[in-house]
């Protein structure tokens, strides 16, 4: 089975222009993207699409792989499905340009599912909050899936409801058990699959929450989510910028 890792990258970001090169600790963080991914046991290749010819050029010289895709897409999967259009490959991992430090281990344990079960065209990862103020915060998505974790829902908001969490009551759980859930944005399709999903219309739910992963359950897509323990920082702001820059030297 042919896996390759393909990491969208585009320059331009509302809140962090340029991000993919922003220097960390001497290196662009892509380079730290593509590195870390490339740690992964099950890739083949990896590969950074990108539409900024600064970025590519970057990326030739640390001697990664790249490809130019068009600027008009408006999504990752949008941009991976023409990097890999012409790409044999049976699984397909959509790898987040602005997590510098993705644990390989990671990558493994989601695109496992879709190796051991043919039935599966697509799976994702989330962990286990530890703080309740994040999941107060609508920029970490939160996912609630059901007992053969299926996703249910993904969304900004506090999902389930809780007046202990809307409240800041210090604990995550509420008197029933329940525990929450972050998404954490690395997809695995199987090749066809993703070829389909890139030409979905934008949906209603997709439109509200700003998850493009909603425009795939309102077509009644499964989603596999795979637990994990371990994290994954994006770069969103200059502040996490300057806070991967002080764990990079840890």
């Amino acid at each position: 089975m042919k896996i390759i890792g393909i990491i969208p990258a585009r320059f331009d970001s509302t809140r962090l222009p340029g991000k993919p090169l922003a220097d960390i600790n001497g290196k662009p963080m892509i380079q730290h993207v593509y590195e870390s991914a490339s740690k992964s046991t099950l890739l083949s290749r990896v590969i950074v699409a990108t539409d900024s010819s600064l970025i590519y050029d970057a990326v030739q010289k640390f001697g990664g792989e790249a490809i130019m895709t068009t600027a008009s897409h408006n999504s990752g999967t949008e941009r991976i499905a023409e990097a890999v259009k012409n790409i044999e490959a049976d699984l397909v991992v959509n790898i987040q340009g602005d997590e510098p430090f993705i644990d390989a281990g990671n990558i493994n344990i989601a695109v496992q599912p879709l190796i051991d079960d043919k039935n599966i065209q697509i799976s994702t990862l989330a962990i286990k909050f530890e703080d309740i103020n994040d999941i107060k915060d609508p920029n970490k998505v939160k996912v609630v899936f059901d007992k053969n974790n299926i996703a249910l829902y993904f969304s900004r908001s506090v999902i389930p409801f809780s007046e202990e969490i809307n409240n800041l009551v210090p604990t995550l759980q509420r008197g029933n058990g329940s525990e929450y859930y972050k998404h954490i944005g690395l997809y695995v399709y199987r090749k066809d699959f993703l070829m389909k999903l890139h030409t979905l219309k934008h949906s209603m739910l997709e439109e509200a929450e700003k998850l493009e992963q909603l425009r795939f359950l309102e077509n009644g897509y499964k989603i596999k989510v795979v637990l994990t323990e371990i994290d994954s920082v994006s770069v969103d702001t200059e502040e996490d910028l300057n806070m991967v820059r002080h764990f990079n030297k840890k």
